[in-house]
This record gives C-alpha cells, structure tokens and sequence, in this order.
C-alpha cells in the first residue's frame, strides 16, 4: 500500500505515542527528552493532568456550537488575554497562520476606511507568518513561497533588526498601512534585534499612522520570560498574533487588537467555524491558570539564563560556533556551518531539537522542565555539536 498521507514532511524515523511532562515515547518504547514541545506549543508538557482534565470534562459538556450564539468561555479567555497583554478586543481562530490572517485583513480594512486604495504592510527578511497565500508572501523565506505565484499583493520587505531600512521604505513607497513583524524571529534563526527595535518601530507607526503588527505565535505565553516578548519594552502593539503555546496542543489562536486597531471588524468582516469553541477556550483558560499558579514566566525568565551561561561555558572552546543567543526558553545555537545531520544525532541521544535557517540549533523546551532535565539537555545539545565539528 502506497503512503496515503500526502508528503508536506520529511518525517523523522520514529512514531511518537505518548508523552509525560518534558518526555516522550515512541511505538519501539525509546524514551526521548523534548527540547522542542512541538515547536513552541507544548509550554506545559505532555499529557499535563489539569489540561486532560478540562478536556475531558469540557468535552463531556459541549464541545462546539456557532458563533452566532454566545460562548461564555470564549468571553472569559478574550477578558483574561486582554488583562494579561493590555490589548483591547480579541478575535478567535484555529492557529497562528489564521491570526496572521486577521492581522492582515484588518490592516487592509483599516487602511480603506482611511481611504488607502492600494495598502502596503512592510515586512522582514527571515520571518515566518505561516503558510496561507497572504501569510506566505509576508514571510521572507522565498523556499515557503516558491512554486506558489502569483503571490499576494501588497508587502514590501525591509532587513530585520534595520530600522533604518523600515524608514527607508518609509520614503520611498506609497501607501503603508503598517509593519508586522517578529519581535524575536524564531523560524528565522532566534534572531534577536537590539533593546531599542521595537520602540523604533513604535516611534515609526505613531509618527505615519501606521498599524504595528507583531507575531508572537512562537514568542508568546511566557516563552521569553514575559507573558509577551513585546513587554520587554515600553511598547504596545496596535495588533498581536498569537496560538502555539496558549492551548498545550489544543488549536487555538488569536489576534488581539487595542486602540483604532480594537473596533475595525465589525459583523460580516470576519469569521471562522471552529474560532473560540468552548472546547478550545476552556483549555486556554486551563493553561493560562497554570502558568500564573506556577510562575511560569519568572521560571522560563530564569532557566533561560542559566541555560546561556551553560552553553557558553561548555562550547567556548569547541570550533564552528557562530554565536549563542536567546531569550528566556528561547534559545539558539549558530553554527559557522549547516547542521541538518545534527537533528537525527541528538535523537540517536534520545533528545528531540530542531535545526532552523540551515545551521542555527533551536531550542523550545517545555517551561515545565525541572533543573535536571535542563542540565540534560545542555549536556546532550553540546556532546552532539562536538561530536559534529570534530568530523
């Protein structure tokens, strides 16, 4: 029998079957330590007993119904984000590439009842918004785009981390509605721009009118030692995008909006089928519990710092280490060369990481990882990275 999924993956030689905070298995029983969480999503582990609580008593109950009746937990969860992010209004979807989308479309609403005919939304080199034909166009990657033209209308890309680029383009093209971006770029490498980025940006978009726009998909729900990375400055987006970490692996996402950005969608605009279900928004509601019980962005805050200094520590004499960079469980290792092999050599190790931008290790483990388990994974990270330059 040929293989009847359809091959958007090349698939890692294992089956994964069950998971238990920061481990996992496979069909075979190999135990294997996750220092990824399935890209960023699985914040607080796998099989998290308060999590498959909610979901099985809120499954028990009502799973779905329309958005054209009222769902008490997707009010509660819109409150709750707005409390934690200081945003205005939410709008529920499935994932992160559906937030990007409404990101998107209320820029362009915006930018038309403020008689914009032909909007423009500077983007970045290296980001990813998703996979969407309006996300893929705003991701600088030309391998995500290649084979899909024509591509969207409507973005012209600046250099991350140049704000003299983004003035630049200020001059130069009509039309600018606004600037989305990563405030950490996270496919792109765990690039991380200077302290004074963001608030530059901000400085741009109040002085032209324009909308800031910032993915927080990989960066949000305490990954970088604050609910969001945007508040690690004195700065507040117009429009947020977020999803991975705020379900534990539940789909959900969101687009927050605040200021003249809050109150563009009006009914008919938008919409989605599975948007805010109470399945969903009962489990966000869970996670987000959590991580406020447990102090999970002080937690990540800190072992992200005890983790750098690890690494720079181990690997400060090993040869082709470009830089090592991160903020909170954030974390990425640049080699002076690609390192795809590095992947199936760690899970020889029984560890799970990911290789992104071709040489840049990227590290997303669980928040609820415990001191031993990241020693482990410093450990076990730097023996396969001097394994691999000494060949």
């Amino acid at each position: 029998m040929t293989e009847p999924l359809m091959s958007t993956y090349n698939r890692l030689p294992i089956d994964l079957i069950k998971g238990q905070g920061a481990k996992v298995w496979d069909a075979k029983g190999n135990e294997y330590l996750d220092a990824l969480a399935g890209i960023s999503v699985c914040s607080l582990g796998h099989a998290h007993p308060a999590v498959a609580k909610t979901l099985s008593e809120q499954a028990s109950k009502i799973i779905h119904c329309s958005n054209i009746y009222g769902i008490p937990a997707q009010r509660e969860l819109a409150a709750k984000l707005c409390e934690i992010s200081g945003m205005h209004k939410v709008f529920f979807g499935n994932s992160g590439a559906e937030a990007n989308e409404a990101a998107i479309k209320i820029a362009r609403l915006y930018a038309h009842r403020n008689d914009i005919k032909n909007p423009v939304i500077i983007v970045t080199e290296g980001a990813f918004h998703g996979r969407t034909l309006a996300t893929l166009t705003a991701t600088g990657n030309r391998k995500v785009q290649a084979g899909f033209e024509p591509l969207v209308q409507g973005f012209v890309r600046a250099r991350y981390g140049d704000i003299e680029a983004i003035k630049t383009i200020a001059q130069s093209t009509a039309n600018v509605v606004g600037v989305l971006l990563e405030p950490i770029q996270g496919e792109g490498g765990i690039r991380i721009p200077n302290d004074q980025y963001l608030n530059d940006i901000r400085e741009l978009c109040d002085a032209n009118n324009w909308l800031m726009m910032l993915d927080e998909i990989q960066t949000g729900m305490c990954r970088t030692g604050e609910w969001f990375a945007f508040q690690h400055t004195d700065i507040k987006p117009d429009i947020m995008t977020i999803a991975k970490s705020l379900g534990n692996g539940m789909p959900i996402g969101a687009c927050l909006a605040q200021g003249k950005a809050a109150d563009v969608f009006q009914p008919g605009n938008h919409g989605s089928t599975y948007g805010g279900n109470p399945l969903a928004c009962q489990t966000a509601l869970t996670v987000i519990k959590i991580m406020e019980d447990s102090g999970l962005k002080d937690r990540a805050a800190q072992l992200g710092i005890d983790m750098l200094k690890h690494f720079h520590n181990s690997l400060k004499d090993t040869t082709g280490i470009h830089e090592i960079r991160g903020k909170g469980l954030m974390i990425g290792i640049e080699l002076t060369h690609d390192c795809p092999q590095l992947v199936s050599m760690a899970l020889d190790q029984g560890l799970l990481i990911n290789v992104t931008a071709g040489n840049t290790i990227r590290l997303l483990p669980p928040l609820i990882i415990t001191d031993s388990e990241a020693e482990q994974i410093v450990q076990k990270v730097c023996a396969v990275i001097q394994q691999f330059v000494s060949k």
